[in-house]
């Protein structure tokens, strides 16, 4: 079916209402995904509906969770999720650190009881919009292993870095630590296709081209002892400084058995003015012009960006059996 981005948010967000979120937070959760989607990162858009849906029965997930926030220090939060969906408490970690951060110079939040963070490009990128630098990291369940290792002791953790630049659209860099997002193999999963034979290992620690014996296994580290390395970095920041679970104490994000998962986010937003004055942003707008004037070279998330783009005038061509899936998830009375 071809779609609006914004009916396909009221359509996501009338499913999660219909399951309990209040609306306030079912349009965060549904624009988050929506705005995945029209990203091209599928791993964590549409296909993301039917488990946070049974998640949010089963309890698994706290549908009309309350998002709690302190300041302990004066340039740092501490907002607790409530364990419920992640995209409302970083809604309000955006809002309240950017004139925290631009009357600061740098802010941080810390974040915990939270859930899935989705694709963190579009949260650096609210704040690049802002004016301001910003650093995302986020731990997810245990699916990577230490290196040399074969049991899944990190998560993905992803990292992500938001530039603004003047005059144009900011520099994104979003990624996972494992070759892949683990979504992508669910993904593959659910449509039961094959994976190429970097992407993850069976629980013997030997490649694997099955995504369901993937998910049973550990994903590869991007770079090797590098990305593992990284891994334990993002733990730190995404765990232990917020009180979050470690990842290899959170349940899985995939399905509704077990208690919350609650993973932890941890941002900082940086005024790139602070320090070195005003001449920065010249100095940035001289560097990105440096990068495009090689035939090739294209900016770190500017596809993203355009696809974006695109799907907000043209919209988006939604499967038919995806969306009569979600459709069915309205309760009824």
């Amino acid at each position: 079916m071809h779609i609006s981005l914004s009916e396909l948010e009221r359509q996501i967000a009338s499913v999660f209402e219909a399951n309990g979120v209040p609306a306030t937070a079912a349009l965060s959760v549904a624009k988050s995904l929506v705005a995945a989607e029209a990203a091209g990162q599928s791993g964590h858009g549409l296909r993301r509906v039917q488990a946070y849906v049974a998640q949010a029965r089963s309890g698994k997930v706290k549908p009309d969770a309350h998002v709690a926030v302190i300041q302990p220090r004066p340039s740092m939060l501490s907002i607790d999720a409530g364990l419920g969906f992640a995209y409302p408490a970083i809604d309000i970690a955006v809002d309240r650190l950017v004139p925290l951060a631009k009357s600061q110079g740098i802010a941080a939040a810390a974040i915990h009881r939270s859930h899935h963070a989705g694709v963190l490009a579009l949260t650096v990128e609210r704040f690049a919009e802002k004016g301001l630098i910003a650093l995302m990291f986020a731990n997810a369940p245990a699916s990577m292993a230490p290196w040399g290792g074969r049991r899944p002791l990190f998560g993905t953790n992803p990292i992500a870095f938001g530039l603004p630049v003047p005059g144009q659209e900011p520099i994104i860099i979003d990624l996972a630590l494992s070759k892949v997002a683990r979504g992508k193999v669910m993904e593959a999963h659910q449509k039961g296709t094959s994976i190429p034979d970097d992407w993850a290992l069976d629980p013997d620690g030997n490649p694997t081209t099955d995504a369901t014996i993937a998910l049973t296994g550990t994903m590869a580290p991007a770079g090797g002892a590098k990305g593992a390395a990284l891994a334990l970095m993002v733990e730190v920041l995404a765990a232990s400084l917020t009180g979050a679970n470690y990842s290899f104490e959170a349940s899985s994000l995939f399905d509704d058995q077990g208690p919350a998962p609650a993973l932890g986010h941890f941002i900082i937003a940086i005024d790139p003015c602070a320090a070195a004055g005003e001449r920065v942003n010249s100095r940035i707008q001289l560097l990105a012009e440096e990068m495009s004037r090689e035939e090739g070279v294209r900016l770190p998330g500017r596809r993203g960006l355009g696809l974006r783009a695109l799907a907000l005038q043209n919209g988006l061509e939604v499967d038919d059996s995806l969306m009569q899936a979600i459709e069915k998830l309205i309760v009824r009375h």
